[in-house]
Order: C-alpha cells, then structure tokens, then sequence
C-alpha cells in the first residue's frame, strides 16, 4: 500500500507520526501534561469570555452577564497579545505526543492553533481597518441584537447597559482607523463605499426597522419599548451619524484604492498568515494558485460530461447559459425562494439517518437577513446557544431572488445546513465531555472543507433534484484556490477576477463582482473550502482503500466528527489511528 501522505492530494503528513518510534512515556507524565493543557485552555476560555463575551455569546457559549461589549481599543488588545505570548511559551514546553488518544491531545490541539494563528496574524494589523461590509461592527450588532436576552428587569437593564457602550465602541472604531491610516493600513475604498451604502440605508429608515430594535421586539414591556426607542434615537444613531461622517469625510480619500493586501504594509507576509490561518496547513500560499487551476480544469471536465448527457451541451458557454436561463430552474418571488430553501433542508434530514450514526440535537432554523445588510450579504450560518434557548441559523440573502437558480439555491442549504455546517458544527457543540475550547475556537480548513465535501456528499445522498444542480455544483469548486491568490498575489484585476468568477456560472456578474471585495477584506479564506476538501476526499479514498468491503460510510462520518473543528494535520493524524485500530479488529485482512 503506498503510504497515506502520498495518498493525500494536499500532502498533509502528521508531525506526530514517528512519535511512536520514541521511548513510551508513562502515566504519571502523560498525567502532568493534561493536567497542564487543561489548566492553560481553562484559563484561555476563561479570559476569553471576560474580554470578548459579545463574542462567546454569538458562538453559542453560555456566559453569566449579557451588559458589555468587547473593549475594541488598541491597549486592550496588546493586554490580550500579552497573554496569548504567556501561554505560548508555556505550550511550546508541552509534550503532546504523550497525550495520543487521550481527550486533552484535541484540547492541546485546538489551544496551540488559537494562539499560533491569532499570534501569525498579528502581521496584518486587522485591528487598524476594520472598516469591513461582511462582517463589520454593522453585520456583527445586527447578530447581537437578534441574541440579546431580554424579558426579565434583570435581562431588560442588561440590555439597556450593554448597548449603551455602542457610541464609545464606534468613536474607538474611528481612533483605531485614524492610526491605521496613519502606519500605512487601510480598507480598500470599493469596501468603504459599501460600508457607507449600508449605513446610509440604516440611517434613512425608521427606528423601529433596525435589526438593534431587535430587543423589544422580544419583550412584552412598554415600558422597556419606549426606554430602547429613545436609547437608540439619541445614543446609537448620533454615534453611527458620526463614525458614517468620518468614514465619507476623511476615511474614504486616505483608504487605498488597490483590492491587493499587497497595498497594506508587510501584505505578502500577511497574505501567508492568513491563509495558514484559515487553513491550518504549511504550504506557501502560491503553490495553492497551481493545485486549483488542476482541480478546476477536473471539474469541469466531469460538468460538461453530465452536459452533454443530461442537458444537451458539452460546452461550458451554452451550458452556464442554459442553467442560468431556463426560467423553471428560477424564482418568481423571495418567499419562493426562502420556502425552496426550508424545503431542502428538511429533505436532507430526513436522509442522514443512512450516512451518519449521530445527529445534532438543536434544529436549524432558515432566516433572511435584514433589509440594509441583504445586497452585500452571503448566506452564512450562526451556532445555535449551547444552553439550547435559541436554534442555529442558515441566513439567506433573498435580495437577488430573480437572478438566483434553484440548483444554486439548493447546492448552498445543503452546504450551510444538512449535512454540512450545521451537522458539524451541531454535533462538536453536543460533546458534554469536550472541553469548551473546542467549542469556542475553530477554523476555515476543516468547516468549510467539510461543508464543500458535503456538496458532493448530498449528490450521493440523491439530495438534488435537478442535472442543473449536479452540473453547477462542479462549476465552481476549487475556482477560490485560484482568484484569491490570484487577487492578493498575483496582480490580478478586479474585473479579471470576476469574469473567472463568473465563467463557472455559479454566480451572477453581480455577485461575482461583490466576491471580490470579499476576497479582498479576507485575504486567504476563500481557498480554505477546497484546501480542506480535498483533504476530506483524500482520507476517504484512503479509508476505502484500506478496508474495501469492511469500509462503513456512517463510521468514517463519524471518526471525522468526532472530535469537532480540528485543524487539518489532527484530522489525518485522527483517521490515521482509526485506520491502525481496524487493523486488529474482527474481519481485518
């Protein structure tokens, strides 16, 4: 058999793997060190929810008080760099191979990747532009406000307490801009332009049509209605007046006009950072470029070749055309579209039962964004509460309704919910003996990766119910290892990326155009989904490989979840010993 690191596409090897080679260490160290990796992600979730516990709410986690916000200043972020530095050191003195098949190595796992990554970043200085359409101050209170507990006095003055802090939180936003621009770090000006778009929208509607109105809307109290009103007429909006004044008055000129994070200062160094970030591998970020271009070009191949049986071309023009035209694979209306969407969600639960031997116990409910966020926004999906008082969600933008397909439409509820992130992700959160930390930290690798590879996995579950959909699923894989570096590291254009975007006839020029500026604003992410795919479908070759007939489908699903969110290195260190153990099992050739 040839060795499993040749078998991966993404030649992930574990740095464990000769581990067993060494002298075998005893209980009593193997003890110590899980008692240490413990004491250090107690202490590491601890902090966390004190200085972000806006933050640790929206992930779900349950926290005791629900009246502050995140400090958002420069100092308080060197406070939390400098213990991130503390516990580094005390990591890197840790042996993990000691603690092989025992909880606290996935516990270790995911602490080292919190602090490695935060650590790597630094580079980039993200703190100095958040000026941000996606995932701004602007989309992340909208999400807090849908979460902000209300219907006590207690909850109610909480409430009252916590977004009473938003005016100081955006004039530091402001401060934190002025020195970015400063040191030489900006947003690009096409996503300012956005950002100002959306609060122009907000500004010009009524009160009580913000998503921050939210909160009395869950609350039965006049009294408390009356007090948020006038909260947010004379606290919030003069301070979101004077952060959207800053930003068309001054920010915007200073921003820069390239959509490159070459532009930024040290931008090749934070392009490379980024990306390990978000995927969790060693690999420079360029040899990506080359690995898509290879996948892309297997894609299509099997898309036309389900063209040319199933719809009549074999060529990629008058097949996008096709799927993109034919008016019976469209929507005449939003609610259309949201039911469409609901409908396949509840068709791939009713499947899982024969791929997978665990389900999530929380549900998933599918939500439309609000109005001022819903022409940037992308579908996304938010982690139900760990105390089960709120379902996840599957947010869907509906402002493109005419122009989206049903194959798109389906291919995107089966990734955002079953069988992709809301089964993962649901799942890592049910895992009573789990420590929090790995409910609380993840990455882009293995989440979105798992959701791409539930893409392909939906096909096999017989979840689509057109050719369309079968075709268009394969026409824009891998096409994010390709435009992301080709944006940030190779000169490409804004209009050279979206016409390749837009090729694969998985977006509207419109939306094609809009990833752009995603791309741009999270430099490396976009290669993470087929990055971590590709891993997914290498370990499962490889698992079939090894067991032939023995090779159970809803047993390799579940050594894959198993242990929630791991970096990829773990995953293939994680089947690798699942692999070993079969080998002595009853059956074993």
């Amino acid at each position: 058999m040839k060795s499993s690191c040749a078998l991966a596409l993404l030649l992930i090897c574990s740095p464990l793997a000769a581990a067993g080679q060494s002298k075998p260490a005893s209980h009593a160290d193997a003890d110590r060190t899980a008692a240490k990796v413990t004491r250090l992600a107690d202490a590491y979730v601890a902090q966390f929810m004190a200085r972000f516990p806006d933050q640790a709410e929206l992930g779900g986690l349950s926290i005791a008080r629900h009246d502050t916000l995140t400090d958002n200043s420069l100092e308080a972020l060197r406070a939390w760099q400098a213990l991130e530095d503390g516990w580094a050191k005390e990591i890197e003195s840790l042996d993990a191979s000691v603690l092989r098949r025992r909880p606290e190595w996935v516990t270790h796992g995911f602490l080292k990747e919190a602090i490695e990554s935060s650590r790597r970043t630094r580079v980039c200085r993200y703190e100095l532009w958040p000026a941000n359409h996606l995932s701004g101050w602007q989309a992340y209170m909208a999400q807090l406000a849908s979460v902000q507990p209300v219907g006590t006095d207690k909850a109610r003055a909480e409430a009252l307490t916590r977004w009473a802090q938003l005016p100081n939180y955006l004039d530091t936003e402001v401060r934190n801009l002025q020195e970015g621009a400063r040191l030489g770090y900006s947003s690009p000006k096409s996503v300012v332009r956005l950002v100002i778009e959306q609060l122009d929208a907000l500004l010009a509607s009524p009160i009580e049509q913000w998503p921050f109105y939210g909160p009395a809307e869950h609350d039965e109290s006049g009294t408390f209605k009356a007090e948020w009103a006038k909260l947010l007429t004379e606290q919030v909006k003069p301070g979101i007046e004077r952060y959207r004044a800053y930003l068309k008055d001054l920010y915007l000129a200073q921003a820069r006009d390239a959509i490159a994070i070459t532009a930024n200062l040290d931008g090749q160094s934070c392009y490379q950072a980024s990306f390990r970030a978000y995927t969790t591998i060693e690999r420079p970020a360029a040899h990506t470029f080359e690995l898509g271009r290879r996948r892309v070009e297997k894609n299509l191949a099997e898309a036309l070749e389900i063209g040319r049986k199933s719809l009549g071309t074999g060529e990629l023009e008058p097949l996008v055309a096709r799927i993109n035209e034919d008016r019976a694979n469209h929507f005449a209306s939003r609610e259309e579209m949201l039911g469409f969407a609901q409908d396949a969600v509840q068709r791939s639960r009713k499947r899982l039962p024969e791929f997978f031997n665990r389900l999530p116990a929380a549900d998933v409910t599918v939500e439309p964004y609000p109005a001022f966020l819903e022409r940037e926004a992308n579908d996304s999906y938010w982690p139900a509460a760990e105390d089960g008082s709120r379902p996840a969600k599957y947010m869907i933008t509906l402002f493109r309704f005419a122009k989206t397909t049903r194959s798109n439409s389906e291919i995107t509820a089966f990734h955002e919910a079953y069988p992709g992130h809301h089964l993962q992700l649901g799942l890592a959160r049910e895992r009573p003996a789990a420590h929090p930390i790995t409910r609380l930290v993840g990455n882009s690798g293995f989440a979105e990766g798992w959701a791409r590879y539930s893409e392909a996995l939906a096909e096999e579950m017989g979840l689509y119910t057109s050719d369309y959909a079968r075709a268009n699923r394969r026409l824009w894989p891998a096409r994010g290892m390709v435009v992301d570096p080709g944006i940030h590291l190779f000169g490409w254009t804004r209009e050279q990326a979206a016409e390749f975007m837009a090729e694969s006839g998985r977006f509207t020029p419109e939306e094609s155009a809009a990833a752009v500026d995603r791309i741009a604003m999270w430099p490396g992410q976009l290669t993470a989904y087929d990055t971590g795919a590709l891993e997914f479908f290498a370990l499962r070759e490889q698992a079939e490989q090894a067991l032939g007939d023995r090779f159970d489908i809803r047993e390799f699903h579940g050594v894959l979840l198993e242990s929630g969110t791991v970096t990829l290195p773990m995953l293939r260190e994680q089947v690798q010993a699942w692999l070993e153990s079969k080998k002595g099992s009853p059956g074993a050739q």
